[in-house]
Formats: structure tokens, sequence, C-alpha cells
């Protein structure tokens, strides 16, 4: 069972599908339109399957973690054959209202979603489609239907080693750039110890040739004899090499185009991933300005209580969404660039450059708050503690003033 993604579109289907329609019903089928978010919430958004392997409630999770957006998966083409775009080969996206539904919730509690197309297994557009045009018009229906401001292409088998397949695939993503301006894209690809493999070098040779410049690439360090994370981290730096010698590019900019794409608990190949090895490689990530931190998947964001299925659970020990919190962080962390300025934007004198704290909003060890004109970081998760009334041993560090 590849990565628990699509061999779970079968577990217990009738509840699966009756979760997503209950989650149908609090909104209308039309999406509403997405919140404005910055680019560093779809570059820390992580997977969420809406209609299988037991979605939880998007809002728990967001109201849990204070995490914004989602990376929905997966579009496919229709497992009958075709070009139109559907959700996990079953569902027509053109008469979808489950996951419709969920991504009002999402938006209505102040958030967003990317769609990822492809994903482990299954007959993908890019594959049925043809053409590069045809493609790029599948896709665009997946965008115009639900308001996207953000799309991820998760190129994997058996298209990976689909030379024309793959092709299709970035040139579809190059005109949906084109056709819909502000487009967040992200490009996810396995990963491997030397940071990709070959059939990985091929694409970014081909995302070269046709310049496409994604607002990132990300590979994916598990399920090919990671041991923990210093051979993820060892990974993401090979890539960086990669990234460099194969795009032309110089070092701070090929970190701003890298992503990290991981798994979280016990991964399909038994390699185990725990919080501790989430910590290290966000450490890597923030100190190289990474691109992107994401993972698969919330729906196992939790402890395996009454089974131990790698679909529904991490099988490591965690409670609830303590994954999520990493991207969480992530995205409140230096938000990546994607055309960095050639001189840092000066600030006034005296000027709080922190958000102003918020009451309602969740925080976590790391996160940044201006209040009463001093600066402030949260030493461990907090909501609705005002900074500099819990005293030195609370929850806020006073930085001085600014």
């Amino acid at each position: 069972m590849q990565r628990s993604r699509l061999a779970a579109v079968g577990l217990a289907a009738a509840a699966v599908l009756g979760t997503a329609a209950t989650l149908a019903a609090t909104a209308d089928a039309q999406p509403a339109a997405a919140a404005a978010l910055s680019n560093n919430w779809y570059a820390s958004a992580p997977y969420l399957m809406p209609v299988s392997n037991n979605p939880p409630d998007p809002v728990t999770v967001m109201n849990a973690t204070g995490q914004k957006a989602f990376q929905l998966a997966f579009i496919l083409a229709p497992d009958g054959g075709g070009c139109s775009p559907t959700w996990d080969g079953k569902s027509a996206v053109s008469s979808d209202t489950a996951v419709a539904g969920v991504v009002n919730r999402i938006r209505g509690n102040g958030g967003d979603v990317s769609v990822s197309v492809g994903g482990y297994g299954g007959t993908k557009l890019g594959q049925t489609c043809g053409t590069v045009d045809a493609t790029a018009a599948a896709y665009q229906q997946v965008v115009t239907k639900y308001g996207l401001k953000a799309i991820d292409f998760d190129l994997e088998e058996p298209e990976y080693e689909n030379t024309a397949a793959v092709a299709n695939e970035l040139g579809a993503a190059k005109k949906l750039q084109a056709d819909n301006p502000g487009l967040f894209v992200s490009v996810t690809m396995p990963g491997t110890s030397a940071g990709t493999g070959w059939f990985g070098t091929q694409l970014l040779d081909q995302a070269k040739s046709i310049g496409f410049t994604p607002n990132n690439f990300s590979i994916m360090p598990f399920d090919g004899g990671f041991n923990g994370s210093s051979a993820q981290v060892s990974a993401l730096e090979n890539f960086h090499g990669l990234l460099e010698s194969h795009l032309g590019w110089d070092s701070s900019t090929a970190y701003s185009h890298e992503g990290f794409s991981g798994m979280n608990g016990r991964s399909d190949n038994a390699e185990i991933f725990t919080l501790a090895d989430f910590q290290t490689v966000y450490d890597y990530a923030t100190s190289h300005h990474l691109g992107r931190f994401t993972y698969w998947a919330v729906n196992r964001d939790r402890p395996c209580t009454t089974t131990t299925d790698n679909a529904v659970c991490s099988n490591v020990t965690q409670n609830d969404w303590d994954f999520t919190k990493f991207t969480t962080r992530f995205a409140g962390a230096t938000p990546p660039q994607t055309d960095p300025p050639t001189t840092p934007p000066a600030n006034p004198p005296g000027t709080c450059t922190a958000p102003e704290w918020q009451k309602a909003s969740v925080y976590v060890g790391g996160d940044s708050v201006s209040h009463n004109a001093h600066k402030w970081t949260a030493k461990w998760w907090t909501q609705g503690e005002e900074p500099g009334t819990t005293g030195p041993d609370g929850v806020w560090s006073d930085n001085g003033s600014c």
C-alpha cells in the first residue's frame, strides 16, 4: 500500500462518502471565493484526502493548530479513461459537491486550499490527455471550479517514467501559470539519497528546456530506505546541488525554490519519522530558507487507538495534529519569496514588524508577535494568554521594545 494513498479509496467507502456528505451539507455546492492568503501558507499546506482515508474535519484541525491551508488530494483521469478531471479517478470534478463542501468549510474558517494532481498510482491526466493544451484545459477546469490560488503537481509512478506524460504535465503547469496570474505552483517528486533519481533529473531538465519555473520543486524523502531525519536532511542537501547543476541557479535561489514533503510516523516501507525527526528537518528548512515544508498526511496526524491502519493514523507516539503544528510554524517563519527583492525593505525606526498579538489566534513555540510596543516570542503552544501578563516564567519571552 504505497504511501497509504489510493489504496484507501475503497476503505469503508460508505462511511467515507458519508463523512464527505456531512461536510458538504454545511456549505453550498459552489465553493466560496478563496481567502487572500500569502504564499507562505500555500507552501506549508499539508496533504489532506477529503473523500477517503477517514478524513478529519479540517476546521477542527485549523482551530487546534492555527493551520490555514490544506493540500487536497488527488485529481486523476477517470478510471475508465478520458481527459476529464476526477477525484481519485472516481468522482467527476464537474459535478462535485462533496469536496466543494470541504473547501467552503475551510474558507469559511479563514483558510484556503491548494489541490494536488497525480500522486502514487492511478492514471494521470498527462497520460490520457495526449497534448499539453488538452492537459492544461483539464486542470483549468479544476482551477476554475474551486477558484484556486495554488496547485501542486505530484509527479510519481507510473507517469514519472513516461517522458511524454511528464512533458504534458510540466507544459500544462507552465500554461496554468501564464493563464492564472499569481497562481502558486509546486512540483513534487520522489526523493532518493542522491536527492532524486534519474527520472527526477530528467524532469528538472525538461522544466528548464521549456522555461518553466514553479514556486518550488519538492522531494519526498521516504519510502526509499531512509533512516530518520539525518538521511532526509542529506537528501535535501543533495537535491539542492541538483537544482544548482541542472537549472543553473545560485545557492540561495536553489534553496528558496526547494521543498520538503515528508511522511509522518511509520511509512509504507516501515521507516519511522517521529516528531523529533520533523523538528530536525524543520530546523534545516527554516535555517536554509527552503520554499516549502509539507507532509503526507493530515488523515494520519493522530495516534493509533482502535486500529493500526497506516492510512488513518501515524503508528508513532503523538497527540492529535502534532505534525500539522510544524507546517503552521513554517508558515510563520520567514515567508518564502518567489522573487526576493534586491535590497531588503527598510523599516521605520521604532516600528514593530512582527504581527500584532490576537487573542483568538493560536501560537506555537517560536512564533513572534508585537504587543504594547514590544516584540514577544512564544515558548510553547498558547491561545488567549496576553503577552506581558504571564510573568517571566510564562509562555511569552519579552524580546524588548521595537
